[in-house]
């Protein structure tokens, strides 16, 4: 995005990618069919230690330009939920899109060409690359985070950053499954398999985070997109609150149901839940599901309830950046102009997309960032 906007303006544009082939995370994304942006992008969908920074660019490159660049290529998209767009055919459409941007605009294409040093000198910058030197008036740092490595990601980035005296907000992995202690997980793993629209949230008071999706159980901990969003937000050591059933508070409709009935707990349970959800709740709690209802104190039920509402339980990590959609943190905001994305202390620096810390929720924020941030980079490189 940035090259073919920086090369539409008349500038000469080299283009150096150390991968094999060309975009391979765009390819990867949307289970193959790229969830290319979000209807709804906005500040608020951004997760950074500089939370305005990213106001800028993306009201000056919005959805709807994106869209109509897709228009102008015939690219047939559709929203599958909550704002999220998905190409009808394939996520190699984006690719052939933003490839032929580039070579209308006269791109010079360089891979795979690994860059071994950045030099700065008083004309600008010399490149010394795998295939030779390269210089350059301004250089765009485009290089993404730690996340999927096996795709060819790397610290490149932040090398080059601590190598310019950038701060770095220390980076983790985000969009990525939690994980769960053994003897804290034992009793959930016959539940793997089970899916169901859960409340999830961390964090306290004017911290507290909420997110209404789905969630999936697996043999080691906690997956979907429930999970995938609220790992944005998690603190090692601090608890997550699930609310197994957002739509019913379970306690009162217990309550009412207690008098003279003589269907076991976990019969009645099954009204609102999977069975085996309903099996590894009691067996969490300790409580017998084959007892009558009529049978049950007030006390067990207002267990079962809290269970059910207010799960909580405590991660013990994350499945790490092999798993992890993006990398939150990385170079610091501060660093760069909002309007620009120019290092303010080294004139002719860029850096866009996930390089730097502005990351997105799960839903196609992430790619909307990275055309905003490398459109606003190529107005001004």
């Amino acid at each position: 995005m940035c090259a073919a906007t920086a090369a539409s303006r008349g500038r000469r544009v080299a283009l150096i990618d150390h991968a094999t082939k060309l975009a391979e995370k765009i390819r990867i994304s949307g289970g193959g069919r790229c969830n290319f942006t979000n209807l709804h992008a906005g500040p608020a969908n951004y997760v950074s230690d500089n939370p305005h920074f990213c106001r800028s660019a993306l009201t000056r490159y919005t959805p709807q330009d994106f869209l109509s660049l897709l228009k102008k290529y015939q690219v047939a998209w559709h929203e599958k939920h909550k704002g999220q767009l998905f190409c009808d055919e394939s996520a190699e459409e984006i690719i052939r899109v933003l490839k032929s941007e580039c070579d209308k605009a006269g791109v010079r294409w360089k891979m795979p060409v690994s860059v071994d040093s950045i030099e700065q000198r008083a004309s600008g910058f010399i490149l010394k690359t795998s295939a030779g030197e390269f210089s350059a008036e301004s250089v765009v740092l485009a290089s993404g985070g730690l996340s999927i490595p096996k795709i060819g990601a790397t610290d490149f980035a932040y090398r080059i950053a601590r190598q310019f005296e950038l701060k770095i907000v220390e980076p983790r992995p985000a969009l990525v499954p939690l994980t769960f202690a053994q003897s804290v997980w034992a009793p959930f793993v016959p539940l793997a398999g089970i899916s169901l629209e859960v409340d999830i949230s961390t964090g306290t008071k004017k911290n507290k985070i909420t997110f209404r999706e789905d969630l999936l159980f697996t043999h080691r901990g906690l997956s979907g997109p429930a999970i995938l969003q609220i790992s944005s937000y998690w603190e090692p050591g601090t608890p997550l609150t699930i609310n197994l059933l957002p739509e019913i508070d379970l306690t009162p409709a217990l309550l009412e149901q207690k008098s003279g009935n003589k269907k076991q707990l976990s019969t009645v349970l099954t009204q609102y839940m999977p069975a085996r959800l309903a099996e590894g709740l009691l067996a969490s709690c300790a409580i017998d599901g084959s007892g009558r209802m009529a049978d049950l104190s007030d006390k067990v039920l207002r267990r079962i309830g809290d269970a059910v509402n207010q799960w909580q339980l405590t991660p013990d990590g994350t499945e790490g950046y092999r798993k992890a959609e993006v990398t939150r943190g990385g170079i610091d905001t501060r660093e760069l102009s909002q309007q620009t994305m120019m290092v303010q202390k080294v004139p002719g620096l860029f850096v866009v997309g996930e390089a730097m810390d502005v990351t997105g929720w799960l839903g196609g924020y992430n790619f909307q960032w990275a055309w905003a941030s490398g459109y606003v980079a190529g107005q001004s490189a």
